[in-house]
């Protein structure tokens, strides 16, 4: 089982592509090489293929540096399954997790984020999850992106030692993360995972 994330980014025409391409490459570098794990398309559209329990962590971590730019933002389609055709190029690669993850990314209307897997259970809940906690992360601010992005990045790090990475104060650092829903995301995140390791 592997999981592979559909995107694009939303309203990209507004801000020069020299300023957010190269953060959103950082992100898909940690988790493989282009073409073969990930790759952008048509200016503004990308495929990555991730370990399935990371998916909803690495949907995060794009979103929250892409909304680090003022008035952008990222949809994202998740795809679980497996994958029966392996190319040198992800966006020629095949199976379920690809057909499933393109799928889903051409019904996304309104929503950021959605997931497809064989399970229909799990679809139904974890979507509706989705669609409670884009609630609070579509409006996250730009500054409160940073803080959550380096706090996924940093997993074992305390709120201290977070103010100091970021050279901002500790106070500031609570009331952002308490702003932003982290703890409800945090859940979330690790009620994902669990259901993935456990299906899978």
């Amino acid at each position: 089982m592997i999981a592979v994330i559909t995107g694009d980014i939303i309203n990209s025409r507004n801000i020069d592509a020299q300023k957010w391409m190269p953060k959103l490459k950082k992100v898909l570098n940690k988790y493989g090489s282009e073409p073969k794990t990930w790759e952008i398309y048509r200016g503004d559209s990308f495929q990555i293929e991730v370990q399935a329990t990371d998916a909803l962590k690495v949907a995060i971590l794009i979103k929250s540096t892409i909304k680090q730019f003022k008035s952008l933002d990222v949809r994202l389609a998740i795809g679980i399954g497996e994958k029966t055709y392996e190319s040198e190029k992800i966006t020629e690669s095949n199976g379920d997790a690809f057909i499933y993850s393109g799928e889903t990314f051409e019904k996304l209307k309104k929503q950021t984020l959605a997931i497809k897997t064989i399970w229909n259970d799990f679809n139904q809940t974890i979507n509706l999850m989705f669609d409670l906690a884009t609630l609070t992360m579509d409006n996250w601010t730009p500054s409160s992106c940073l803080i959550i992005k380096t706090a996924i990045e940093s997993e074992n790090i305390n709120q201290k030692e977070l103010a100091a990475l970021l050279n901002k104060k500790q106070s500031n650092i609570s009331t952002s993360l308490k702003r932003a829903g982290f703890d409800e995301i945090q859940k979330l995140l690790h009620y994902y995972q669990q259901k993935i390791k456990n299906k899978c």
